[in-house]
């Protein structure tokens, strides 16, 4: 994850959310020319020509952060999900059949994606083949990921530590909402949605505890709620719990005894939960 990955997301939001441009964004010209035939007239073709937008646009972001091609093309997919589950009719697509009749088809998608680029279309192609799940399910996992986007930017504006992040506690609550929505232990492709996430958050504990933030054990959220008092350390447990879940029941399927130990470590997972509200 990046900062900068993150500002490029909310100026093709820009540009989705405000095609006309009445606010004046400077970069709107730039997402137009990505439309086929420079005509972007249906929320579909806007939707495809910044999710273009966006995989040239991390393509010139500096590699010191390390960011893996897959790992890009999978922050793209996420927003691309998102846009299309709230843009337009697609919640029950299968995102690589959108893949196969919209993107892959789209001249402008054939003429920008070549064989020599970090994110080529192989990249592309097998992630969304990795996330192949109904559009509506992906976009869930885009709302925590954009407040971690939040918190990454938070951090990188003020360039120091602070006692607390006011998206601290939204990103809590998205986290427990996608636990509360989606069943992650029912595929491959949620549990590494889930997995990617966590890493993610690991990523940005260690760069918080390095922008002089060494002596805080772990980021807080600023107070809004008697939820978001808690720290976000309990999301790192949620992440490790459900892991657990994960690896212990595949283990046991293989016994036949797959449903008793899920739902026996799902009883567990609610009960420190309720542990944890209770403790605030």
């Amino acid at each position: 994850m990046s900062y900068r990955v993150c500002d490029i997301i909310s100026a093709i939001d820009n540009y989705v959310d405000d095609p006309k441009n009445s606010k004046g964004y400077n970069s709107i010209s730039h997402f137009d020319y990505y439309c086929p035939d420079s005509n972007c007239d249906t929320d579909e073709k806007r939707v495809c020509s910044g999710f273009l937008a966006l995989l040239k646009l991390f393509e010139r972001i500096d590699n010191h952060e390390k960011l893996e091609s897959d790992k890009l093309a999978e922050y793209a997919i996420l927003w691309l999900s998102y846009k299309l589950n709230q843009k337009t009719q697609n919640g029950t697509t299968k995102l690589y059949d959108f893949y196969n009749n919209h993107i892959k088809t789209n001249s402008k998608y054939k003429e920008h994606i070549t064989a020599g680029d970090k994110i080529n279309n192989d990249v592309i192609k097998n992630k969304i083949k990795s996330m192949n799940m109904n559009i509506k399910d992906i976009s869930n996992f885009y709302d925590p990921f954009k407040s971690l986007c939040k918190m990454y930017i938070e951090v990188d504006a003020n360039n120091q530590c602070m006692s607390c992040l006011e998206n601290a506690g939204e990103f809590f609550e998205k986290c427990e909402k996608v636990k509360n929505t989606l069943d992650i232990s029912k595929g491959s492709s949620y549990s590494q949605l889930w997995y990617s996430l966590s890493n993610d958050y690991d990523k940005f504990k260690e760069k918080y505890n390095n922008v002089k933030c060494g002596y805080v054990s772990s980021p807080v959220a600023c107070p809004r709620s008697s939820v978001t008092k808690n720290t976000l350390i309990k999301i790192a447990i949620i992440f490790v719990a459900s892991s657990i879940l994960l690896g212990v029941s595949y283990k046991y399927s293989l016994f036949g005894f797959r449903k008793k130990v899920k739902k026996r470590l799902r009883r567990k997972l609610k009960s420190l939960r309720r542990k944890w509200l209770i403790d605030i």
